[in-house]
């Protein structure tokens, strides 16, 4: 039976103006979300990660545009919103954001009750003492314990770990349908890191979430998320199951960003690393955007944007690799030893 898609969105381009030029910043993107699932967009800083999910809540800077496309969610077009008014009614209520690092997302001159509250009384129209004990359950969800006298103190009397889960409080008060996680961990140690991941599947189960993971870190990913997508300038190149991608990737860009797992390096060798740079988004793209940088780069991927390929029917990849008439490439020992269980 075909599922049916809680958010889709369909040919986005997102564009900014910058120092008078165009900057395409969302290039084509088609993706679906599924009810309940946890799906993770991955890529190197600037691949567009977090513009495309701000497009779902109305959070994109002043100087950018949706320039076509469109984001159905519910029977309504996100994309054709235009007015606060209108972001309002979805913005914290049905999708909401948890952002990577808290002490900026947390205002320091209200204590941590008060903000909770705020969101309540914006969305659920709460107040009084139904406000109070629905904010005192949603700090006891987030595991920070005496929550009544900790909701009385300001941000700077918690630790990086519990502003995080401060800030995922007031991210999940409201009962949104999909939590939006943008590099949830990045500011945290390690042993904080797991904490949180587990915090968030714990929620994920009791809250009915769909879930969104925007990371670089593929560590994260393996450990949290049901399909993967894969973006490179502005564009998703490959989608699949979590083990698909990561057992069986097919662009040469998934390829080198699994190679650069510090798991998977051998002792005495250089770690891998990607050559090259990203290209210019100022400039129009032609072919496959990763070709330059990619060694196994055909001669028609420097003239024409691939299209999807289907790897199984969970899982695409945007490479002239996949074409029939393409000469066979293996992907790189590394992963052909990931592959049989050595790696991570």
């Amino acid at each position: 039976m075909k599922k049916t898609p809680i958010l889709s969105v369909q040919g986005l381009n997102v564009k900014f103006s910058l120092r008078g030029k165009t900057l395409h910043a969302i290039r084509d993107v088609s993706l679906d979300l599924y009810k309940g699932e946890t799906l993770a967009i991955v890529g190197e800083s600037g691949s567009g990660k977090s513009v495309l999910t701000k497009t779902f809540m109305g959070l994109m800077d002043t100087n950018g545009w949706i320039d076509s496309g469109s984001i159905w969610y519910e029977g309504k077009d996100l994309a054709q919103y235009k007015t606060e008014k209108e972001w309002l009614a979805i913005r914290g209520k049905e999708i909401a954001m948890v952002l990577q690092d808290p002490m900026t997302s947390l205002n320091p001159l209200k204590t941590i009750g008060a903000q909770i509250i705020e969101a309540l009384k914006l969305h659920q129209h709460l107040e009084g003492p139904a406000a109070h004990q629905r904010m005192i359950e949603t700090l006891m969800d987030v595991g920070i314990p005496d929550p009544e006298r900790r909701a009385k103190q300001y941000p700077h009397e918690f630790s990086g770990g519990m502003r995080q889960r401060v800030v995922i409080a007031i991210a999940i008060a409201c009962k949104p349908k999909i939590l939006i996680c943008d590099e949830p961990t990045t500011a945290l140690d390690v042993t904080i890191q797991a904490q949180i991941l587990h915090l968030i599947r714990e929620l994920v189960r009791k809250y009915d979430l769909t879930t969104v993971y925007i990371t670089h870190d593929l560590g994260v990913v393996a450990n949290v998320a049901d399909r993967v997508a894969v973006m490179y300038a502005g564009d998703i190149i490959e989608i699949g199951e979590s083990r698909e991608v990561f057992y069986d990737a097919r662009h040469p860009y998934t390829w080198a960003l699994l190679s650069s797992l510090p798991q998977l390096g051998v002792k005495g060798e250089d770690l891998f690393s990607i050559k090259g740079t990203p290209p210019n988004l100022f400039l129009e793209i032609k072919g496959d955007a990763f070709a330059p940088r990619n060694p196994h780069a055909l001669k028609i991927d420097f003239e024409e944007r691939p299209p999807f390929f289907d790897v199984s029917p969970t899982h695409k990849a945007r490479t002239w690799l996949l074409d029939p008439r393409a000469p066979k490439v293996d992907p790189p020992q590394i992963l052909q030893r990931l592959r049989k269980g050595e790696g991570v």
